[in-house]
C-alpha cells in the first residue's frame, strides 16, 4: 500500500502522515526532509542558492524514486503542479488532498523560515496560491479531507475510512446501459478501485472505456472506467455520485446539461457553453471542456482562413471556439438555421442554413454532428460541395472513415479523421481527471490507430 498526502503547507501532511503510517505499520517519507538530506541544507538555503527551479528539480528526483514505494508519503505543497510527480505518486497508491482555510494555514505556518513565493503579504500569498493550485490539487487527488476543524484523531480515522473503499450497490449499476459482459467486471471490482465513466445516450459506441482502462493499467492506477448510458442526465449524475464515481466523460447529448449541473467550471467550458469533462471530487462537481483542444491540435499548422462548422450543438461550439483561437473567420451552418444563429451570436460569427455552404467557400470544414456515425450512411455535404483545396475534419470517430471523409478524399481534399480529435481531447481529459500527462502516441497505441 502507498498513501500520498498532498496539499498546501500547513494542512498537516507531515503530522497526519506520521500518525497514519504508525497506524498502518508502514514506513513514512516526508519529501521535503529527504530533499534537505540530499542537498545537505534546509529548504530556505536551497532556495537562496538555486532558486525555486533548483528546489523543484531536487523534488522531482526524490518523488521519482517513490514510484514503487510502499508506505505513507508527505509531499511539498507545489509538488503536484508537475504531472511527472503526480504519475509517481499515483502509481500503485492512493492520493489524498488535505485542505484547510487560508486563515487556518496562516495560523499554523506563522513564523516559518520558508521563503515567500510572491511579493504578497503572508495571508494574501496563501489565498492566491490556493486559488492557483486548487485545480491541480483536485485533479491529482483521489479523495479530500478537511483538517481545519478536526482533531488529529478524527483526521486519521477519516483517512483510514477512505482507504477501506466503499461498497457499491449492484442495483445502481443496473440502471445504466452497458455491454452485458461489463456487469460481471463491475461485480468483481475491489471496494478500493476508483470508478470513472462515459455519460451519454447512446454511449455504447464509445471507445473511451477500453482506452482509459489501458491507460490506468499503464500508469499503475487502481481504477476502472465503464459505460453509464441513460436517457436522463440527472439520473446519470445521481447514480455516479451514489457509486463514488470520480470522473465523467460527457458525450452527446449531455454536454450543455453537464455544464449546468456543475458547481464550478473552467473558463473554456464557460465560453463554449458546454462541458465534456466532470470531476466529482471533494464534495463538488467541476466542469471543463477538452473538446476544443481536440479540434485545435490537429488543425495547428494549417493556414487560418474561412472555416465552416457544420452543426449547432456542444461539439460545434467547441469547434467554433478552437477555430477562432486559431484566427479563422468562422461561419456556423446547420439543418436548423435558427439553432446555427443562436450559436453564432455567442461567438460573433456568421451563420446560415446548410444550403449556404457553396456561398461561403471555406478553406476548412469541421463537421460536428452525429450524422455519419456507425450505421449511418448519410453525409451533410455532397461530393459536389467539396473542393480539393479544402481541409475536411469530421469529428465523428466511429467509423474512422465516415461517408463525408470518403467523399472528401475522393475529391482530393485534405482530410482529418475524428480519431485525431478523440486522441487529443483524451490526452487533455486524462490530465484533467488524474493530473497525469500522456502523449498522443500513447493514446494512439492504446486505441490501436
Amino acid at each position: 500500500m502507498k498513501v500520498a498526502l498532498i496539499g498546501y503547507r500547513g494542512t498537516g501532511k507531515t503530522m497526519f502522515g506520521r500518525i497514519l503510517a504508525n497506524r498502518l505499520d508502514l514506513p513514512f517519507v516526508d519529501t521535503d526532509d529527504t530533499i534537505e538530506r540530499r542537498a545537505g541544507m534546509p529548504v530556505r538555503e536551497i532556495f537562496a542558492a538555486s532558486g525555486e527551479a533548483g528546489f523543484r528539480a531536487l523534488e522531482r528526483e526524490v518523488i521519482a524514486r517513490l514510484a514503487d514505494f510502499r508506505g505513507v508519503v508527505s509531499t511539498g505543497g507545489g509538488a503536484v503542479l508537475n504531472p511527472a510527480n503526480v504519475a509517481a505518486l499515483r502509481k500503485g497508491g492512493t492520493v489524498v488532498l488535505l485542505e484547510a482555510s487560508a486563515a487556518t494555514i496562516c495560523g499554523r505556518i506563522g513564523g516559518s523560515d520558508r521563503p515567500p513565493l510572491t511579493g504578497l503579504s503572508p495571508e494574501e500569498e496563501v489565498r492566491a496560491l490556493l486559488a492557483t493550485r486548487r485545480p491541480f490539487y483536485r485533479r491529482a487527488a483521489d479523495f479530500c479531507v478537511d483538517t481545519g476543524a478536526r482533531q488529529p484523531g478524527e483526521v486519521v480515522e477519516a483517512l483510514l475510512a477512505l482507504l477501506k473503499g466503499r461498497h457499491r450497490d449492484p442495483a445502481v449499476f443496473a440502471r445504466f446501459q452497458m455491454p452485458e459482459s461489463e456487469a460481471g467486471r463491475l461485480a468483481a471490482l475491489n471496494n478500493t478501485t476508483r470508478l470513472y465513466g462515459i455519460a451519454g445516450h447512446p454511449c455504447l459506441h464509445s471507445r473511451s472505456p477500453p482506452l482509459w482502462n489501458a491507460l490506468f493499467e499503464r500508469c499503475g492506477i487502481d481504477a476502472h472506467y465503464t459505460w453509464l448510458g441513460h436517457p436522463d442526465f440527472g439520473a446519470i449524475l445521481a447514480g455516479a455520485q451514489d457509486l463514488g464515481v470520480q470522473g465523467l466523460s460527457v458525450t452527446i447529448p449531455y454536454k450543455e446539461a453537464a455544464l449546468m449541473a456543475a458547481d464550478r467550471a473552467d473558463p473554456h467550458a464557460e465560453a463554449i457553453g458546454a462541458a465534456n469533462t466532470l470531476l466529482l471530487r471533494c464534495g463538488e462537481v467541476a466542469a471543463s471542456n477538452t473538446d476544443w483542444i481536440g479540434v485545435r491540435r490537429p488543425l495547428e499548422g494549417i493556414p487560418a482562413g474561412r472555416a465552416v462548422v457544420l452543426g449547432a450543438g456542444g461539439a460545434a461550439a467547441a469547434a467554433v471556439y478552437a477555430l477562432q483561437d486559431l484566427g479563422c473567420e468562422v461561419t456556423v451552418l446547420a439543418r436548423n438555421a435558427d439553432s446555427a444563429a443562436v450559436l453564432a451570436s455567442r461567438f460573433g460569427c456568421g451563420s446560415g442554413p446548410l444550403r449556404d455552404f457553396g456561398r461561403v467557400r471555406p478553406a476548412i470544414v469541421v463537421h460536428a454532428t452525429p450524422v455519419g456515425m456507425e450505421g449511418d450512411t448519410r453525409s451533410l455535404l455532397s461530393p459536389a460541395d467539396l473542393d480539393p483545396s479544402m481541409t475536411v475534419f469530421d469529428l465523428v470517430y466511429t467509423p474512422a472513415e465516415t461517408p463525408l471523409l470518403r467523399a472528401a478524399a475522393a475529391r482530393g481534399c485534405s482530410t482529418i479523421p475524428g480519431t485525431e480529435m478523440f486522441v487529443y481531447q483524451a490526452c487533455e481529459q486524462f490530465l484533467h481527471m488524474t493530473g497525469i500527462e500522456v502523449g498522443p502516441e500513447t493514446v494512439r497505441e492504446a486505441l490501436g490507430v
